[in-house]
């Protein structure tokens, strides 16, 4: 990789729940990386990497780590000239949407596209959902002042912020996802949508087909990466030539 600052770079993150960001092959990002492009994986604090202290470090009022990390990893890239803002993409989804909402809303400014999927954006409702108090473990509770508190700095869908330069965004969510509920990704859309005014689009992608990854046909699977990928090679300005 030519350290240029001008490479188009994908920056993928999670964060949460102990879970690990682990080597893993992926084939739909060969012809990324065969157009030139740079994929990263961030390793930040909420996931398992380095055991359960790194998880309590990035969960409940510690949450605010995991963003910290991210734009840090975000960053280095820019500052060590793999990319710059204008060719940085970020990408996650689930908790790893709340991740991205975070990102966007706090630091609109470093990135040129987002693509989130089946994302928490209101932190104050979440756990009014069927499957909210199984997130009260990671997130906390608005029932607590503390936790309220906590989630409420950083809760993406109360801090768009009017006349703000947004990057272009692609949500998706499906409508039979039971984890999260899709409304989070129709009103997170709609309040960006009324809030942007760099021009850039801000899309959502919804379908009847998909859920929360698990029980998505393959053909829907394949639609979806199919957008997700046309998305960020033209958000990017990357030509892809069939091999």
């Amino acid at each position: 990789v030519e350290l240029n600052g001008k490479n188009p770079t994908i920056l993928y993150g999670y964060g949460g729940y102990g879970i690990s960001m682990r080597p893993s092959f992926d084939a739909t990002r060969i012809m990324w990386l065969n157009s030139g492009g740079v994929y990263v994986v961030a390793n930040i604090r909420g996931g398992g990497e380095f055991g359960e202290a790194w998880h309590r470090a990035g969960n409940l009022t510690n949450k605010q780590n995991v963003f910290d990390d991210f734009v840090a990893c975000a960053q280095y890239l820019i500052n060590e000239n793999y990319t710059n803002p204008r060719k940085l993409a970020l990408q996650g989804g689930s908790n790893g949407g709340l991740l991205m909402g975070a990102a966007l809303t706090q630091h609109p400014e470093l990135f040129r596209a987002v693509v989130s999927a089946a994302g928490i954006y209101d932190m104050l409702r979440t756990e009014l959902e069927p499957n909210g108090v199984f997130n009260i473990t990671e997130f906390g509770t608005v029932k607590d002042s503390a936790q309220f508190a906590a989630l409420y700095a950083y809760s993406p869908y109360h801090h768009v912020v009017d006349s703000t330069v947004y990057p272009a965004v692609l949500m998706l969510a499906g409508v039979n996802d039971g984890r999260v509920d899709p409304y989070q990704s129709r009103k997170m859309i709609a309040a960006l949508q009324a809030a942007n005014i760099s021009g850039l689009p801000i899309l959502l992608r919804t379908s009847a087909g998909t859920g929360h990854g698990y029980g998505t046909s393959r053909s829907a699977e394949i639609s979806e990466d199919t957008d997700t990928w046309t998305f960020l090679f033209h958000e990017l300005n990357v030509n892809y030539t069939p091999e």
